[in-house]
């Protein structure tokens, strides 16, 4: 998808890791979240509260998910599921470009 329709953007930005991750929040009509952010090179843990889907749109990164012992690499682009309350790792090698939407089940 490469455009959003419809939605509310909130202006300020939601940075981490001294900056070198940062996103913004996008509402839609149904109250429905996403984020569109970028990750800088480096290594990172997230926790997350709602189910996340991670769409990669462009760049080189490996992540592991809860309860696995194997790195997933993806290269351009790609998707990841990540459960609530849980912790997932990046290992970020090029910018890259994500939209995380978050799923209330």
């Amino acid at each position: 998808m490469s455009s959003f329709e419809n939605v509310t953007v909130l202006t300020k930005a939601n940075v981490y890791f001294d900056g070198k991750v940062t996103s913004r929040t996008v509402v839609f009509a149904d109250g429905t979240k996403k984020t569109l952010g970028i990750l800088m090179p480096g290594e990172y843990e997230f926790g997350t509260d709602a189910k996340e889907i991670m769409e990669i749109q462009s760049g080189e990164l490996k992540v592991l998910l809860p309860g696995s012992s194997e790195w997933i690499s993806i290269s351009g682009q790609g998707e990841f599921t990540v459960p609530a309350n849980s912790k997932f790792k990046l290992e970020v090698s090029v910018v890259s470009d994500y939209i995380c939407s978050y799923i209330n089940e």
